[in-house]
């Protein structure tokens, strides 16, 4: 298989890095060495960690990094491969047979011509997969891998192993280059075997202090610097809490930042916090419990 064309754009973990933080995105050595070798290798990239560890994120930063487009599938129990392969356009293949119909009238109609006009380009609805292998160079994620089940991760091992897929009325539909693949899991489930040895793996970890302050910082220039560091800091003390239903992620980081901005603060105190723990927590016995603890959590 032939180098993608995105290997000759980037030469190294640390520039991917540096690409990367352009967009805002800071990672640490072990995710763009990772990253890197996904996109040198050619592999699928498996990323598990927490929920809100900034795996979706990465995603979206590497098509921007590399100007390419995002395309993603978002997995949910029950999912199939005709969501997220393709699938006809019935309603206008219907009407298409009447138009056949009101145009032939009685004369002889050749059905074998029928049946194939009715699988034509026109028709076919191509869901996130099938847009990948057609539109690539992208990047495509495919979110919450253990959402799904194991039929469906047994398709996508098949897909990801040829990327190709042969559709029964239309024909096989090949990557002249393999899409860049990124997989997410919040481990709600183990992801087989079989999938994981196809990707290269990173867990993904919530970032130490300083670089979530950078990340508010580069993601949020105009949050007062005091604000960045004291939001960064207040978030990582409620992720060390071993009661909370859902932990805040960067994302809950840097929504709690943009809703004090909004309010003019300049600094958190505990009357802004407790105004605004709704941006950060999302269940009301998480918001209830650090209420009653603000005062602790806030102090030095």
């Amino acid at each position: 298989m032939r180098n993608p064309v995105w290997v000759h754009t980037v030469s190294s973990p640390p520039e991917l890095a540096d690409l990367l933080a352009e967009t805002g995105y800071l990672s640490d050595e072990g995710l763009a060495t990772v990253g890197y070798l996904a996109l040198a290798m050619g592999r699928p990239l498996l990323l598990e960690g927490e929920p809100g560890a900034g795996k979706t994120a990465l995603a979206e930063a590497l098509a921007e990094a590399l100007d390419l487009r995002l395309i993603r599938l978002q997995c949910h129990e029950g999912i199939d491969a005709s969501q997220a392969l393709y699938d006809w356009d019935f309603a206008r293949q219907i009407l298409h047979l009447r138009t056949v119909e009101a145009t032939r009238g009685d004369a002889e109609v050749d059905q074998a011509e029928v049946e194939k006009s009715l699988f034509d380009e026109r028709f076919l609805l191509a869901r996130p997969i099938l847009q990948a292998l057609r539109e690539t160079p992208v990047v495509l994620l495919i979110d919450e891998i253990d959402r799904a089940d194991d039929e469906f991760e047994a398709f996508l091992l098949e897909v990801l192993s040829t990327s190709a897929v042969t559709i029964p009325e239309y024909g096989t539909v090949a990557a002249s280059t393999p899409p860049i693949v990124v997989l997410t899991s919040n481990r709600t489930r183990e992801v087989h075997d079989a999938l994981k040895r196809r990707c290269l793996y990173h867990w993904v970890e919530h970032p130490d202090l300083d670089r979530e302050i950078e990340i508010v910082r580069r993601r949020l220039p105009d949050v007062p610097p005091l604000l960045a560091e004291q939001v960064a800091w207040a978030t990582a003390r409620l992720r060390q809490r071993d009661d909370l239903v859902k932990p805040p992620g960067v994302a809950e980081t840097l929504d709690w930042a943009r809703a004090l901005q909004a309010l003019g603060a300049t600094e958190l105190d505990l009357g802004t916090a407790a105004a605004t723990l709704g941006s950060v927590l999302k269940y009301r016995e998480d918001t209830e419990r650090v209420r009653a603890a603000l005062s602790g959590i806030l102090s030095p």
